[in-house]
């Protein structure tokens, strides 16, 4: 029995057994916790959006979780070691944990879990493989890759995305779904770059890869369809929360939109990066302002930050309470970074996932005098998106029909340029940064 199986039955053994019957009792009444699970490379932020969707139908704040996995790429070779890389037991094993303390917290039996990419193959080996089974009531997963990226009999077998690997044939050898556990999937009709028969996104172009737009789908659950969304759409649409909130409580959503609020707090975590990968690992001791700016011209509000804290232990820069309807930037500063610039869209609610996360400056940044990025975390732009910067077409968009680049950028000549981008509809104002020591980027909400 490995160490991960005694884990989760211990952990199993310690809820049924430890966890008081008042506490059992008085959450008898409540709804299911939902835990949302993150894919390669990304973080708990992602699932901000669909978190306010589920508060604006009345969901609990307090049964609703993301986990942030550490070191959040997959290996190369799932059985062997690799900087700022994690193998699919590492995952699925912090995820049991996580399952665990929630449990514990909120006196509940079970979970629903819902994940995005990777976050389903961590899902899975957690129920599968990892006694997740027993705590597990309803599973939702989007945007999956259950049956690989590409599929290659004897080549990069250890490769966790490899539909022939050794992963993915064990996960998938005794059946795909679980009885007892409600399952739905959620994938893109033709869109998805990571579910594609041609090999153009992977660094293929033009080759026969195995893969599939039905990828994601497994047999004996109730797989669905939606037009024209991305990988990522699949999972942080509008559309997709309507068939993940119906699946875990029974009925459809009264809205899919966000409900604004009035009072607002926020925190999150400051994470950096490392071996070309972001960590989730927290950067304790990192300084952060935050300063209110002009939503028309990006420039800051007053002389002083309405906001200064240090990052704890846990990388934690809050609590701070924001004014509705204001725009603001967030400097960060640590230790081995240049200096960030973050500007946001005002927020509509609270959140404890505004992760401020650092990267390093992009190639196209690159021995320019100034510029700043316009990141989109819950999607890619499109070839029919409106993606601009000052009104002009945003550049470094591929033009093929599966949208496949989420970050673009603006360089100028001039730092503290003012500079306004607008993603269909959504439209924030910042400045300029220089590229000497500094990295700046607007990050989309939608």
């Amino acid at each position: 029995m490995s160490r991960f199986t005694r884990l989760a039955i211990a952990a199993t053994a310690v809820i049924s057994l430890g966890a008081p019957m008042a506490m059992a009792a008085s959450h008898a009444d409540k709804p299911t916790p939902v835990i949302f699970v993150h894919g390669d490379s990304d973080t708990a932020a992602n699932w901000k959006t669909t978190i306010w969707r589920f508060e604006s139908n009345g969901y609990p704040s307090d049964r609703l979780f993301a986990v942030d996995l550490d070191n959040p790429a997959a290996r190369s070779d799932d059985t062997k070691p690799q900087p700022n890389r994690s193998s699919t037991t590492d995952v699925a094993s912090q995820l049991g944990g996580f399952v665990t303390r929630v449990l514990l917290n909120t006196g509940a039996k079970k979970v629903a879990l819902v994940g995005n990419s990777r976050g389903c193959q961590t899902i899975r080996n957690y129920v599968e493989n990892g006694g997740g089974a027993a705590l597990t009531e309803t599973l939702v997963l989007t945007g999956c890759v259950h049956h690989g990226v590409f599929v290659a009999p004897g080549v990069a077998m250890g490769s966790e995305y490899n539909g022939a690997g050794h992963f993915l044939t064990k996960l998938n050898a005794d059946g795909e779904v679980i009885d007892g556990i409600k399952t739905v999937t959620i994938r893109s009709d033709r869109f998805d770059l990571y579910n594609q028969p041609m090999g153009d996104f992977i660094g293929q172009p033009g080759q026969p890869i195995g893969g599939s737009f039905e990828g994601p789908e497994l047999e004996g659950a109730d797989n669905r369809v939606l037009e024209g969304v991305d990988h990522r759409e699949t999972a942080y649409s509008p559309r997709a929360f309507a068939i993940m909130y119906e699946a875990i409580t029974g009925t459809p959503p009264k809205t899919t939109g966000i409900e604004r609020a009035t009072d607002i707090t926020l925190n999150g975590e400051v994470s950096g990066w490392a071996n070309e990968r972001p960590t989730n690992l927290p950067l304790s001791g990192a300084k952060i302002r935050v300063w209110a700016v002009n939503a028309t011209t990006g420039a800051r509000i007053g002389d002083k930050p309405v906001h200064e804290s240090t990052a704890t232990r846990r990388g934690k820069w809050g609590p701070f309470e924001a004014q509705a309807g204001q725009a603001y930037e967030f400097v960060v500063r640590a230790e081995g970074y240049p200096v960030h610039h973050i500007y946001r869209a005002p927020f509509p609610r609270s959140s404890e996932y505004v992760n401020l996360r650092l990267y390093p400056l992009a190639e196209e940044a690159k021995g320019k005098t100034a510029a700043i990025g316009m990141m989109r975390p819950r999607g890619y732009f499109g070839a029919d998106d409106t993606v601009t910067f000052n009104g002009k077409r945003a550049g470094g968009i591929n033009e093929s029909p599966v949208p496949n680049k989420w970050q673009s950028w603006h360089v100028t000549e001039k730092a503290g340029e003012p500079v306004v981008a607008e993603f269909n509809g959504e439209k924030i104002a910042a400045r300029t940064w220089p590229t000497d020591g500094h990295v700046a980027w607007i990050e989309l909400h939608h």
